[in-house]
């Protein structure tokens, strides 16, 4: 199955290269995804913050920290949402 990823809020643009789709096998969840996401991202030094909201097809389901399990089907869109804070 391929899933879309979109990387929004503080530092997205250092994601920048980590393809906006990932193929993954058809009985995958969102744990799956995850790992090979952040897999993938400390090849490239990034990490994510484990304050990062998560959300596929635009159900949120937590933090990197703690989310809720979830199975993924073909074309899903995960968004990673990195809060930005400040004054």
């Amino acid at each position: 199955m391929h899933i879309r990823v979109v990387f929004a809020g503080r530092n997205y643009d250092r994601t920048q290269a980590v393809p906006a789709r990932l193929e993954l096998p058809d009985e995958a969840t969102l744990e799956d995804a995850l790992e090979d996401l952040q897999t993938l991202l400390a090849g490239k030094g990034i990490e994510l913050p484990q304050s990062c909201l998560v959300a596929v097809s635009g159900v949120h389901l937590g933090t990197l920290r703690a989310h809720q399990a979830h199975p993924l089907c073909d074309g899903d869109e995960l968004l990673l949402l990195a809060p930005v804070a400040g004054g």
